[in-house]
């Protein structure tokens, strides 16, 4: 159970400390050109889930948020349970970053509302005297990482978004989705190693004990 956890602390370590520095150093919607015009940091904040994904109004927001708590708790339940049954490692730190990154998220939503002030024009203040920006699971999600790697326009003649601006990365993220996909990705990307055996397994199983049932003749 080290190693995973010390992967969720890691990856909650970094991303708040990023977290707190654009909230701290930067006003809404300020950018940086880190690398040209496909690196900026662009500092941002949603009120939904990875990537800038929004439920509308005060009780989307609460619902949503309640929803995280859940769904992080199960998920933190499920890398337990493999843990003890000493599953694969590899799956076991696949988990651990979806884990991380959606911990990371339910920490903005949870309290950056009450120990910050309303990002605006000025740079937000941590911990003002007249009290944060908003209550408890009401706070906004820090983003900051735009990768508009290309940008143009679709041709007129393509259905639906023909003529209309087309920007490759779009969305603004922070760590937290960025690990959240990572774990995701990984999964995917070795689902043979993760759940074909234990398939492989059933079936050897299911023919085993085809084979050991005697056949009844008529």
């Amino acid at each position: 159970m080290k190693k995973p956890l010390l992967i969720v602390f890691f990856v909650l370590f970094i991303d708040q400390l990023i977290k707190i520095y654009i909230k701290t150093h930067f006003y809404l919607g300020e950018e940086l050109r880190v690398a040209g015009n496909w690196f900026i940091l662009h500092f941002t904040e949603n009120n939904g889930m990875a990537y800038g994904i929004e439920l509308g109004g005060e009780f989307g927001k609460l619902f949503l948020s309640i929803f995280r708590i859940i769904a992080v708790g199960g998920i933190g339940y499920y890398m337990w349970t493999l843990t003890k049954k000493k599953e694969d490692k590899f799956f076991i730190i696949c988990i651990a970053l979806i884990f991380a990154g959606a911990l990371g998220n339910i920490i903005d939503s949870a309290f950056y509302g009450l120990i910050f002030s309303d990002s605006g024009w000025e740079v937000a203040r941590f911990m003002p005297e007249e009290g944060g920006y908003a209550s408890f699971l009401h706070g906004r999600v820090v983003d900051m990482f735009y990768f508009p790697i290309i940008e143009g326009h679709f041709p007129a003649w393509f259905p639906i978004w023909g003529g209309e601006e087309l920007v490759f990365f779009r969305p603004v993220f922070n760590f937290a989705d960025a690990s959240i996909s990572v774990g995701v990705i990984l999964i995917i990307l070795n689902q043979k190693r993760f759940f074909g055996k234990k398939v492989e397994t059933k079936e050897e199983g299911v023919e085993q004990e085809a084979i050991a049932t005697p056949s009844v003749s008529q």
